[in-house]
């Protein structure tokens, strides 16, 4: 019998950056906990991010000018970081979203042909 959680996805190297800025391009600012939610709701819980995988993802596109963090304050009145993306990050974005899609395709035509 399989354990909880089994059937959970992990991020495939390289996807997480763009996971989180299609989130925000869809969403708008949002702290890292409302992200995180997000995905688990988008992907039908099979998808997990803890503050390990998702923190360090924020920071590296917040230093690649992708996104911008902000100071605010949470629905719960709570002191939060909130990440927006930018206009580098929409262009990123398009560009790795092309990207992922050849690829995926790519890997999808190896495998119903028997590579």
């Amino acid at each position: 019998m399989p354990s909880e959680g089994a059937d959970r996805i992990a991020v495939l190297q390289g996807t997480l950056d763009l996971i989180v800025l299609r989130t925000l391009e869809t969403m708008g600012p949002q702290h890292a906990y409302a992200i995180a939610t997000r995905l688990q709701q988008i992907s039908e819980d099979l998808l997990h991010l803890n503050q390990g995988t998702l923190y360090p993802a924020l920071v590296r596109l917040e230093q690649q000018g992708r996104i911008k963090g902000t100071w605010g304050k949470t629905e719960s009145n709570r002191e939060a970081r909130f990440y927006a993306i930018t206009r580098a990050g929409e262009k990123a974005l398009a560009e790795e979203t092309l990207r992922w899609r050849r690829m995926s395709g790519l890997v999808e035509k190896l495998l119903s042909q028997g590579a």
